[in-house]
Formats: C-alpha cells, sequence, structure tokens
C-alpha cells in the first residue's frame, strides 16, 4: 500500500487527485484559471466538497475558458445560483467572473498568468520537508504577499490562505509530507 500523505486517504477522490494533480508544477493557463477558481470556491468548506462538484463546476462555467467568464452576465449569474451541482454562494460566484476579468488583464500585462503567478517563486518550486500534517503551515509570508497583490489586481476570494492552496496545488511548493511517496517523486 502506497504512504500518502494524511488529508488523502479517506476517499477515493481524494486519493486520485493527490496522486495526480496535487503539488504538480503547473503552467497551463486554463488549468491555473480553474485552480484560482476552485480554491476561492473552497473557503469555509472541504476541499472534498470542491472535488466531488469537480465536474459539475467545469460544466457550469465552460471548462472554465477565461474569455467566456468575463462575459457572464446577471441571468447568468442567476442560472448559476440555482445549479445545485456548485456551491452556490453568490459572492463566490461573481468572483469567478471578477476573476476571470482579472486574469484576463494579468494575461495581457504579464504575457500569461503564469509568468505572472510563478515570479513568487522565482519561476521554481519550493522544496519543503514537512515530517506531519501538523507541520504544514495555512499561510506563509509569500502566501500573504501574493494575496496582497492579487487582491490589488482585482481578485475576489484570494486571501493568504486560499493563495497558499493554490501555491500547493499548483506546485509552487512541495507540501507532501516526506513520508509520501509523492515526495521524492515531486522533489
Amino acid at each position: 500500500m502506497k504512504q500518502r500523505c494524511l488529508w488523502a486517504v479517506k476517499h477515493e477522490i481524494e486519493q486520485e487527485y493527490h496522486d495526480h494533480e496535487w503539488g504538480i508544477p503547473l503552467h497551463d493557463e486554463q488549468k491555473l484559471f480553474e485552480f484560482l477558481c476552485l480554491e476561492g470556491a473552497q473557503a469555509g468548506l472541504s476541499w472534498l466538497t470542491i472535488l466531488q462538484k469537480r465536474e459539475n463546476y467545469r460544466q457550469a462555467f465552460d471548462q472554465f475558458e477565461v474569455q467566456k467568464v468575463a462575459q457572464y452576465n446577471q441571468q447568468k449569474v442567476e442560472e448559476l445560483l440555482k445549479n445545485e451541482g456548485i456551491v452556490r454562494n453568490k459572492l463566490k460566484v461573481n468572483a469567478f467572473i471578477s476573476n476571470a476579468k482579472a486574469f484576463i488583464a494579468i494575461q495581457e500585462e504579464f504575457g500569461s498568468f503564469d509568468a505572472f503567478i510563478w515570479r513568487f517563486t522565482e519561476n521554481k518550486t519550493i522544496q519543503n520537508n514537512w515530517k506531519a500534517p501538523t507541520d504544514i503551515p495555512a499561510t506563509t509570508p509569500l502566501s500573504e504577499k501574493m494575496s496582497k497583490v492579487l487582491k490589488k489586481k482585482g481578485f475576489k476570494f484570494v486571501g493568504p490562505t486560499i493563495c497558499y492552496a493554490l501555491m500547493q496545488a499548483i506546485g509552487m511548493v512541495n507540501d507532501h509530507t516526506t513520508d509520501c511517496f509523492r515526495y521524492d517523486k515531486l522533489k
């Protein structure tokens, strides 16, 4: 049996996500937008809840095509708020739309969101050496800095904890515990 990070041992969908996505350096614009949205949607909820609704989110939000999401109007917002397959929180739904617009502005300014976001870690993964889940911080000075910059750029639901979760998800930090089989593979 594979040794995994403790957060990913209870549910098959968590194991699948942990084993094949979490912590792998990500540079695809559409996927980066998806993770930015989903990490914000998770605020106050469990990541398992979001993973279970992920396919519904993809369908509801046009596979996270940022140009399409940026064009959503009030009628589309009302439609989304009736969709039982996603978290029906008006602030979060509206954040997806405003974040799409801010994402596009970043792409125009920096050439890509990828080029912008990875500058925070100098375009490389920060290798951590956490022995236990309790060692892993919820925020870091870097995630606090990222949060401030993103907020100044017009993003919503991008507090320091959400930013750190994003950094973990897209491989800006390797936060697999040292006993996890993925730790050495991503080192």
